[in-house]
């Protein structure tokens, strides 16, 4: 494990020098439909005909993969007491989340740079395989999973998703959006987290309902559309498996709140990229790179925040 850091530079490191050799004799390129060199990308972007469709968009994930190799060099260095904080040091669930922030660079990279249709479900992917982290480790805990439960739990969604959105494509052909719901799950266990009760465990599927609103999504409108919007009833997965108080407690000040900003403020940003005042296809100061930018330094900021855990005596 201790040579982690070093393995992590060195895959990257080979990612990026395949992208390069692969790109460059044209084997991974190709134009979304209805586009070619000199349009305007769905990002807002103008495509280009060298190695990158989208330079600014693509080189921009670059981000990921240094905030991740950064957890790696953190993780690698520094006091270590897993006893009392599981992301002290190297282990399976730590190397997991860094993991997966650098591989957020390599899958959005591969649809920003390459405009093909497996482009974008690596990007998917790499999306879910993060945001579904966050709150199954916080389901591991109040459910008591060991570390192996946890992980078998985690590839399997991982698995089953990257099979289903290949064949099936975004909403999984039942209408369902994993990312999107894996932010209110997050929310909803992190909210759980802090204030556990018999009583709230049951009730906390109603902060779904909260989630939904600030993304745009009013409760009249699931309960007008119950069909559409079935998987509300998913708000209540944290419920189901939190069977007990946690044990370990969170200082939220400042790394939680910064990192919700931070994906909050990227967030805004990307609703208004194609907004006359942001929207600029010809500059390297794209609204998507900034996005990207932003959401990268969320990931950091998270892993910040899980840093701060602490035992505490039930």
């Amino acid at each position: 494990m201790n040579k982690a850091f070093p393995i992590a530079i060195i895959l990257s490191t080979l990612f990026l020098l395949a992208y390069f050799i692969l790109a460059s004799s044209g084997l991974i390129l190709s134009f979304e439909p209805g586009l070619s060199a000199g349009d305007i990308s769905r990002w807002c972007e103008r495509v280009g005909d060298g190695i990158f469709r989208e330079p600014s968009n693509a080189l921009s994930n670059l981000g990921f993969m240094i905030a991740g190799l950064c957890m790696f060099r953190v993780l690698s260095t520094g006091p270590i007491n897993q006893q009392q904080n599981t992301f002290s040091g190297l282990n399976k669930l730590s190397m997991l989340y860094a993991g997966a922030a650098i591989y957020l660079g390599p899958g959005s990279m591969l649809m920003h740079g390459t405009h093909t249709e497996w482009g974008q479900w690596a990007d998917n992917l790499s999306m879910v395989m993060y945001i579904i982290f966050p709150w199954l480790y916080n389901l591991k805990e109040m459910g008591r999973w060991s570390s192996e439960r946890f992980l078998v739990i985690y590839f399997s969604i991982v698995v089953l998703y990257g099979y289903t959105r290949w064949v099936y494509g975004d909403d999984l052909g039942i209408g369902l959006d994993l990312f999107g719901l894996s932010i209110g799950l997050w929310i909803i266990s992190e909210t759980l987290f802090n204030f556990w009760s018999p009583v709230f465990r049951w009730v906390s599927g109603l902060v779904g309902f909260v989630v939904a609103a600030m993304f745009g999504t009013l409760p009249s409108e699931i309960l007008s559309n119950p069909t559409e919007y079935w998987w509300v009833v998913l708000f209540w997965l944290p419920a189901v498996f939190a069977s007990h108080a946690p044990r370990i407690k969170r200082t939220y000040n400042p790394w939680f709140f910064l990192g919700m900003a931070s994906y909050i403020t990227a967030f805004t940003i990307w609703l208004n990229q194609w907004s006359e005042m942001l929207c600029n296809p010809d500059s390297w100061l794209q609204p998507h790179a900034i996005w990207h930018l932003l959401s990268a330094f969320s990931t950091w900021c998270f892993f910040k925040f899980f840093r701060t855990e602490t035992t505490q005596q039930i």
